[in-house]
């Protein structure tokens, strides 16, 4: 019994619900996020390591997710052919917030954002995706038509990223009806593992939709 209860991650019985500060003005990669729109680290709960700060911002017109990483020794690995083993953000959406699913709906995003690794030679740039939610039981009809905004520096001992993520890119995105919205992120890095805001890669968080967590957009 000791051996199954060790299994289970302590974050599994609990919802989080984070409050996201809205953003003055339209929100794009190009705005800065200051501290107040930090995200708050649940991950450590169940023994992760939290090397990534993490901040979210919201408007009517998308939402802004902004990542720093220091202190790396390694160099970054981000490939264009294997993104999903890649060092980079993965970012889960749900707008209608529905825990009572196993099976994404229409309403389900994944979205994946590299730092690097796009491009030929040394000239490489940021790189943006939406994929398909495994058993999803409808797609997103918003699926890759329209892009996610990325601007990233790198350099020795990491990486800035800033992601803007359209409405448009968002099936049911109306911030008028729906201020909570499900939602999940995924720092990856071949140095430092996996930061998630809660539940971790022990659970099938990529396509399971109660397992994410709740963003409530607030002014």
């Amino acid at each position: 019994m000791a051996t199954i209860a060790s299994q289970i991650p302590k974050n599994l019985p609990f919802r989080y619900r984070i409050v996201c500060k809205k953003i003055s003005g339209k929100a794009s990669a190009s705005k800065s996020l200051d501290a107040s729109h930090r995200v708050p680290e649940f991950g450590g709960f169940d023994g992760q390591s939290s090397y990534g700060d993490v901040r979210i911002g919201w408007s009517t017109n998308g939402l802004l997710i902004q990542v720093e990483i220091t202190g790396k020794q390694k160099s970054l690995w981000c490939r264009e052919t294997a993104i999903l083993e890649s060092d980079g953000l993965q970012v889960w959406v749900d707008t209608r917030d529905t825990h009572n699913i196993h099976r994404a709906s229409k309403f389900c995003h994944w979205f994946v954002m590299l730092p690097t690794g796009g491009g030929g030679g040394k000239k490489t740039k940021a790189i943006d995706t939406m994929l398909k939610i495994n058993r999803s039981r409808e797609d997103s009809p918003t699926m890759n038509r329209h892009p996610v905004s990325v601007k990233a520096s790198t350099s020795k001992t990491g990486y800035k990223m800033s992601c803007f993520i359209p409405d448009k890119a968002m099936h049911g995105w109306n911030t008028d009806e729906q201020r909570d919205i499900g939602f999940n992120f995924a720092l990856i890095d071949s140095e430092f593992g996996w930061q998630t805001l809660a539940i971790g890669p022990e659970m099938p968080i990529s396509e399971d939709p109660s397992l994410w967590q709740t963003l409530s957009l607030r002014e």
